[in-house]
């Protein structure tokens, strides 16, 4: 499983993804060079992550920020308060739920280091409120997992819409079949997509 750790392996599936589709050579050339977006893993990722859900860029940072300066991102200090504490720091009571939920769920994170898309996938989207956006994200940002893609983002969606001049936003089903053929770089072609969005649309579409 090939993993992405450094800018010099975003520019390796860069370099794939042009010489391999002449429009993501476009939008390469238009956005290059991309972002790393490594991040660290953990439960303060996926907290972040939840935060992210079903809002606008600026909005999850200022919600997180929030987060972040209480110190509500270790497990114990979640379940130390109760709802109400979260939604008094941005939280929606049904994403207060989720964070307390991911609290008592005990993940092993050292163990989702060495395992599959999958098996990460599987095993996050167990915890009431990470569904397969959410723990596809984490796979491919905090894991590095170089061949993930996330097709229910609206963001990625509307992007590959515009690049490749379709009459519609394509579905989430209908990204990821379109994805297959990025592969084994689909964690590149996301930060493409990512990138192009930023440039067309004149705002992030991912934080």
């Amino acid at each position: 499983m090939r993993i992405i750790d450094t800018d010099a392996c975003v520019a390796e599936g860069a370099e794939w993804l042009a010489q391999s589709c002449p429009r993501m050579a476009h939008a390469i050339a238009l956005t290059a060079p991309l972002p790393l977006r490594r991040r660290p893993d953990g439960f303060a990722q996926l907290l972040s992550a939840i935060v992210s859900q079903q809002v606008s860029v600026a909005s999850a940072a200022a919600i997180w920020a929030k987060l972040d300066a209480a110190a509500m991102t270790t497990p114990q200090a979640i379940l130390a308060v109760d709802e109400d504490d979260l939604k008094a720091l941005g939280l929606s009571r049904q994403k207060a739920s989720y964070a307390r939920a991911l609290a008592e769920a005990g993940i092993d994170f050292d163990g989702l280091r060495a395992a599959s898309t999958d098996a990460v996938t599987k095993e996050l989207t167990a915890v009431k409120g990470i569904g397969i956006w959410t723990a596809e994200i984490y796979a491919m940002f905090s894991l590095g997992h170089a061949d993930v893609f996330a097709p229910g983002d609206l963001a990625l969606q509307e992007a590959a819409k515009v690049l490749y001049d379709l009459p519609d936003r394509p579905r989430e089903k209908a990204l990821r079949d379109m994805a297959e053929a990025w592969s084994p770089w689909r964690s590149v072609a996301a930060r493409v997509l990512w990138a192009y969005y930023r440039v067309d649309k004149k705002r992030e579409g991912i934080r």
